[in-house]
């Protein structure tokens, strides 16, 4: 058995020296030093929200124009078109003012649904151009707005609950 210890020590290069003087000290000095408390950094959750606000104004844009081709196509659409439009906006608005880091996560999951229905209205917008319906496509389109509309509106009350959890747990929905 020591032969084969021997031969594991002759083998591999181990160090055996002494460490350098002082070199116990600095260690328990190492040990015994306070540890540092790292805070978190909210850097990433600020990054986070300016890209939202982006995706949001990209959104916006590429909203106004799909609106302007929708009202082109049929004049007497355009007011509901406004309305729903204006609505939309005022709603987004409310939105960004009451983020916060509670919000955040219920924010973000709407905003990804509302650019969901932002990507079928190209497709809709695209095909209002290609087909001789046109009928049919417009109820999509509004249906579309209509959509968009519950998802800001459960949004808003989700914010409600979080931001006043008691106000609504003693409100009654009929």
């Amino acid at each position: 058995m020591e032969d084969k210890f021997e031969h594991f020590f002759s083998e591999n290069n181990f160090d055996f020296q002494e460490p350098h003087s002082g070199h116990l000290e600095r260690f328990e000095r190492k040990l015994n030093q306070p540890k540092k408390v790292q805070r978190t950094s909210w850097k990433w959750l600020s990054v986070a929200a300016s890209v939202v606000l982006l995706l949001g104004f990209w959104l916006g844009n590429n909203h106004q124009k799909n609106q302007i081709e929708l009202a082109k196509s049929n004049p007497s659409v355009e007011e509901i078109q406004n309305y729903f439009v204006a609505t939309i906006n005022s709603e987004l608005k409310t939105i960004e003012s009451n983020r916060s880091l509670e919000t955040e996560t219920i924010i973000e999951e709407a905003l990804n649904d509302l650019e969901d229905l932002e990507e079928n209205y190209i497709i809709l917008t695209t095909k209002l151009s290609l087909t001789t319906d046109r009928k049919k496509i417009i109820k999509a389109m509004i249906r579309n707005y209509e959509d968009r509309l519950e998802i800001l509106d459960n949004l808003l009350l989700e914010i409600d609950q979080i931001k006043n959890p008691k106000i609504i747990e003693n409100e009654i929905y009929i």
